[in-house]
């Protein structure tokens, strides 16, 4: 059966004079972004079975703001791994997903998020490849479905459906 992985990169933030990097909110642009890929999630695709989340404060306060959106509100793990990751590191937190999960949301930051997106997706090419490689702006989602296992995910192991980078 095929499962879907929707990859978010947090809404747009804020920086303000020191604050440390994970303790970074959300700017006004950011908020309304979030709700909006909220709305765009529960249109689009539905409520995810798990979201795999980054524990910064901007990707928690775009959480936040997208499961307002949500019905059912999704399960979250909370994974420092999500934060500052390597590719490798997402796709060890994704491949650890319970298999009974057919749609997962991960919500972190770039590069690494594009990196995975470009990694799984096969090479198709399109306006959603093109973009995703272009740049991955603040509140992008792509959506990929994998034809196989969780723990078997890898290289070119999905097909990207789509790209959007809703704005509020």
């Amino acid at each position: 059966m095929t499962k879907r992985l929707v990859v978010l990169r947090h809404a747009k933030s804020d920086w303000p004079v020191g604050v440390a990097d994970t303790d970074r909110p959300l700017g006004r642009r950011g908020k309304r972004d979030a709700a909006a890929a909220g709305r765009w999630l529960a249109e689009h695709v539905g409520s995810p079975d798990l979201v795999w989340c980054s524990p910064a404060r901007r990707t928690r306060e775009t959480l936040e703001l997208l499961s307002d959106q949500l019905d059912p509100v999704p399960p979250v793990q909370m994974d420092a791994r999500v934060y500052e990751a390597s590719l490798e590191d997402l796709l060890t937190v994704l491949r650890q997903t319970p298999k009974d999960h057919q749609c997962v949301l991960l919500v972190g930051h770039n590069p690494s998020v594009q990196d995975l997106v470009l990694t799984l997706a096969e090479r198709q090419r399109g306006a959603d490849l093109a973009l995703a490689e272009t740049k991955y702006p603040t509140s992008g989602l792509a959506v990929l479905d994998i034809p196989g296992k969780w723990a078997d995910l890898g290289a070119r192991g999905a097909s990207l459906e789509e790209f959007v980078v809703p704005r509020g």
